[in-house]
This record gives C-alpha cells, sequence and structure tokens, in this order.
C-alpha cells in the first residue's frame, strides 16, 4: 500500500511542537495550540534606505492565529493551565491578550474571562474575545486596576491567570527571539519593539540569552524598547497615573514587568525612550504606504523608535535591525480609517474612472 503523502503545509506543529526542549513542557502536558509561530522576518526597503543602508527586517507577529505576538506564550500558558488542572482562565487586557486568552481557552475547552479598561479596548479586539466566547467585563478603571483585580481573583479562587505575570507567558513569547536567530542565521545586531506592560522585551532577551548559553549564536542584540510620550513610565521613572496615547496596546502606567524590563535594557547595552503619538502615526502610514504592511499602531512604535535613533546617527551601515511588528491593523479598524482619504464618489463611467486615477 502506498504512503500517503505528507503535506508540506503540516510540518510546522506551533512553537511547544518546534521549540519544546527549551519550554517547561513534558509528554504529560496536553498541548494547546492553533500553529502560532514562525512568522514572517520580512526585509523592509524603504526603511532600510532611510537609515542609510542598515538592513531592516519585520517580524511580523500580527501573522499568528489571533494576529498577535500574545499566541506564542497563550499556548504555553493555556497547555500548563490544562496541566494543573483549570477549568477556567482570566486576564486583564487593552485588548490583545484578551483576545489570545480567549481563543485558546475555547481550544481547551475551559472557561475564559477578561477585564478591560472601559472604553479602551479597540473594536477589533474586543470582537475576537466575545466572538470566542469568554465573559468580556469592562470596568470603570484603567489597565492597572484591572491587573490588580484579575490577581486577586486567581489568587483566591481556582482560576489561572494568563497575563505576562505568569511566566509560561515569557517562555512562550521567548521562541520568537529563537526564530529571529535562525530566520537570519545569527542574531540581529539591535532588536526594536514597543514596550506596554513590558513582558515581552523580557522574553525576547530571555530567548537570546538561552541561544547564547548555548552556544546557537555568538553575541547578543541591543535591545530597544519603545513607550509612547504620555505613556512612559519607565522613561519617566514613575508611574503614570492617566496614560493617554493612540496605541492602545501600550496604554499602562505601571507595568508590571518594569524591573525586568530595565534589566534587559541595562544587560544588552540597549536603551528605552518615548515617541510621540505623531511620530507612531506617520510610521503607521509609512509601513502602510511604502512597505504593504498593515499594523496596529503600536505595532508602529517600534519602527517610530528606529526612525528616530536613525536620525542621530545611531545605526551603522553595516548593522541589522529587527522591528518588532506586534499586531495586525485589522485589530483596530477606526484608527485607519480615521488616517485614511474618504472614497470619492465618480460616475460609473470610464472617463471619470481613469480621470480619478491618474489625478491622484
Amino acid at each position: 500500500m502506498k504512503a500517503p503523502m505528507r503535506s508540506p503545509f503540516l510540518t510546522w506543529q506551533g512553537v511547544i511542537e518546534h521549540y519544546g526542549d527549551r519550554l517547561p513542557v513534558t509528554e504529560a502536558t496536553p498541548v494547546v495550540t492553533l500553529l502560532e509561530g514562525a512568522t514572517p522576518l520580512t526585509p523592509a526597503a524603504s526603511l532600510s534606505e532611510r537609515l542609510g543602508g542598515t538592513r531592516v527586517f519585520l517580524k511580523m507577529e500580527g501573522m499568528n492565529p489571533t494576529c498577535s505576538f500574545k499566541d506564542r506564550g497563550m499556548s504555553v500558558a493555556l497547555s500548563k493551565a490544562v496541566e494543573n488542572g483549570a477549568k477556567a482562565v482570566i486576564c486583564a487586557s487593552t485588548g490583545n491578550t484578551s483576545a489570545s486568552a480567549a481563543a485558546y481557552a475555547a481550544r481547551a475547552g475551559i472557561a475564559c474571562a477578561v477585564l478591560v479598561p472601559q472604553g479602551e479596548i479597540a473594536f477589533g479586539k474586543a470582537a475576537q474575545a466575545v466572538i470566542h466566547q469568554a465573559a468580556l467585563l469592562s470596568i470603570e478603571g484603567s489597565f492597572d486596576q484591572a491587573l490588580e483585580l484579575v490577581r486577586a481573583v486567581s489568587e483566591s479562587y481556582p482560576i489561572a491567570l494568563v497575563n505576562s505575570l505568569n511566566p509560561h507567558r515569557i517562555e512562550g513569547q521567548k521562541t520568537a527571539a529563537f526564530e529571529i536567530c535562525d530566520q537570519l542565521g545569527r542574531p540581529p545586531d539591535c532588536h526594536a519593539l514597543p514596550v506596554g506592560n513590558a513582558g515581552n522585551i523580557v522574553a525576547y532577551w530571555k530567548g537570546y540569552r538561552e541561544y547564547r548559553r548555548d552556544g546557537v549564536i555568538d553575541f547578543l542584540p541591543k535591545m530597544l524598547g519603545f513607550q509612547a510620550a504620555k505613556a512612559a513610565p519607565i522613561v519617566d521613572g514613575a508611574p503614570v497615573e492617566k496614560p493617554e496615547t493612540v496605541a492602545s496596546a501600550i496604554k499602562i502606567g505601571n507595568p508590571a514587568s518594569w524591573k525586568r524590563a530595565v534589566r534587559a535594557r541595562d544587560e544588552s547595552g540597549g536603551l528605552i525612550e518615548k515617541v510621540t503619538d505623531r511620530q507612531i502615526l506617520e510610521a503607521y502610514r509609512l509601513l502602510a504606504g511604502e512597505e504593504g504592511v498593515f499594523v496596529e499602531p503600536a505595532s508602529a512604535i517600534s519602527v517610530a523608535g528606529v526612525l528616530q535613533l536613525g536620525k542621530r546617527g545611531f545605526f551603522s551601515p553595516d548593522e541589522i535591525v529587527v522591528c518588532v511588528l506586534t499586531g495586525h491593523g485589522l485589530k483596530d479598524p477606526e484608527r485607519a480609517v480615521q488616517e485614511s482619504r474618504e472614497p470619492k464618489v465618480v460616475p460609473a463611467k470610464i472617463d471619470a474612472v481613469v480621470k480619478e486615477i491618474f489625478s491622484t
């Protein structure tokens, strides 16, 4: 009997299957996966030119199953939660965590509760959470207050917390650092990313350090983190009571992983700086208009920060810079509409259509 053909599309089985020997799982761990990971690392020709030839790559984490980087950590967190007997999970969120937790909880067959700051979650992310049948609770308060609440609930009831305070989240997210090195055949010289609750910079740094420890790579990148100007507690050195920014995913005034993020910055010889909302939106439009990549505003801050550093001559032409794009643009469709021109109404005639094409 002829053996069945193995499809090349079935070779990737998710981050636990691929990097399981580097994750806190065993043969007894029930793997909860949506085949997250293996996201593109795309050369950014326009950005490279703007930086005088420095090679820029975009790690497109919006290509994960729920369209954000959160899926990597959520696969490990939900797998361990199920292994430990959890019947429900809970998180605080500005959007992406809620979407990911809801999807992976649905996959695992357990309940999910999500607390979000009232009026602070983008439409696309809220839609994801509710369609996956999570209990979406909008609280009269900030993200930081929501996080305090879910921590208290998880400490008092048999409900697993799946925010990045959960170490299994960090373990899953570090796999993106492994992927970048595997895709490039080396680490980047600089790694740029948004900093909100600060778990992601901690996770990437952990991944790079583990690859270096085991001799997979022979040097470590500088970690370059960026916060929005009016939501920059790490840069300003104090919590922000009422953070403000168009980048809702990083609108956090008191990051849970603050100290570890500072450690990652300092150990890597990197930096954490802030950029304005205007710079974020300029990078947002640049990515869409020149690179053909649609991201949510928070993702664009990594590019905005790199452009800011480029103007200061921070990079050399022989360096490789990776910018992490944490979430897809359809997470926040309202912003895309606000930043775009209204469709122009024209007569249903060929000459009218052609005239408008050549007049734009």
